[in-house]
């Protein structure tokens, strides 16, 4: 009895140590922008307006976040990173206080070369609609284990969304607390705890296989200026003997997130998307085809297509999301049949997918 009482007070033990409060102070973070130290509500916090803390600490990779934070009704992006690599690179959740109950009321994104993706990652899995008290506290907490996390908001029994799959690889690195956009927003009590093995309440879905015909490699050259395709219909053979190619796999769904290997920047905000599509006769073909933010599809070195899906574009609430939403028939000839996708970006996210539906007389 005594050595079985023992083994549990160090399990005990282990467990209490693993959990760690992080006062808010120079010592334990970094601090870029404006924060403030009041108290709110019986409450020792920080503001912070337009501004990011980096928890000093490198090796979080599994585990529980937890704090409490405050909101108001407004448009501005409070929000927590974690397995932060560099300031460009982690995977991040956070609120859209001014879409309180609406469907994207929460988000989360991975963040490759400073570039969030919530334009490419949507819809469940990824964001949901979530209600919680304005002006008064609320906790927040995230479950992270490997590939998976679930986000609490106020309800500690239910999670507000659950994340299938996480989109970075499975690395250690940093925390961070954030408040992007000209609104206050207040926190308080951060601990966080590394553990393995945390629990997970949510239901976990498998991704769903490759559709039939879905396009899963894409050569994808290097980054250019989106205004060398402009009053252009063939590919600029100047710009086009410049390039340097890399070949990215798709993800399941026929998504390729471009901001995997390229950095979006003035003057480098478009790049090439190109495919070989070997067809064993004339024949028409239809392309299913969803980018992020604009397209020009070349066959042959041909223009064909032009089309854009930028935020706002078609409504007011169109949020400029990826989707199999254009069409495309391709006039293929017999054998080799290049298909060129010059794809530019403004923000949200850059990517492409394609699917021919029905592939029968040609192999890619």
């Amino acid at each position: 009895m005594k050595s079985i009482l023992l083994t549990s007070g160090l399990f005990a033990t282990h467990y209490i140590a693993a959990q760690t409060t992080v006062p808010f102070d120079t010592s334990h973070w970094e601090i870029t922008g404006k924060m403030e130290h009041e108290t709110f509500q019986g409450k020792a916090c920080i503001r912070l307006l337009d501004a990011s803390l980096y928890l000093k600490d490198t090796t979080f990779m599994n585990g529980i976040i937890e704090f409490d934070m405050t909101l108001s009704k407004d448009r501005y992006f409070p929000g927590c990173g974690f397995r932060l690599r560099d300031k460009e690179n982690f995977e991040q959740v956070y609120v859209r206080p001014h879409q309180l109950g609406n469907p994207d009321a929460i988000q989360y994104t991975p963040v490759f070369n400073m570039q969030a993706a919530w334009q490419l990652y949507y819809g469940d899995g990824y964001s949901t609609a979530v209600t919680y008290p304005l002006e008064e506290w609320v906790h927040i907490k995230l479950a992270v284990r490997g590939t998976q996390a679930e986000v609490y908001v106020g309800d500690p029994n239910k999670p507000a969304l659950v994340i299938h799959q996480l989109k970075r690889p499975v690395k250690p690195g940093r925390i961070s607390l954030d408040n992007r956009g000209p609104v206050m927003t207040r926190f308080a009590n951060f601990q966080y705890t590394k553990t393995d093995n945390p629990t997970l309440l949510g239901t976990f879905k498998p991704e769903a296989p490759p559709k039939p015909g879905t396009i899963m490699h894409w050569d994808v050259s290097n980054t250019f200026d989106e205004k060398r395709l402009d009053n252009s219909v063939t590919i600029p053979p100047d710009l086009a003997s410049r390039l340097t190619w890399t070949t990215l796999a798709a993800e399941k769904s026929g998504l390729v997130n471009f901001s995997r290997i390229s950095k979006l920047g003035d003057g480098s905000n478009a790049i090439f998307a190109k495919v070989t599509l070997m067809s064993d006769k004339p024949q028409i073909k239809k392309l299913q085809l969803g980018f992020s933010d604009r397209v020009n599809v070349y066959v042959n070195g041909k223009l064909v297509y032009g089309g854009q899906d930028v935020f706002m574009s078609r409504d007011y609430r169109f949020l400029g999301t990826i989707g199999y939403f254009d069409t495309i028939y391709l006039d293929l000839k017999k054998g080799k049949n290049e298909l060129w996708l010059g794809v530019s970006e403004t923000f949200g996210g850059w990517g492409i997918q394609g699917m021919i539906a029905d592939p029968t007389g040609i192999t890619y």
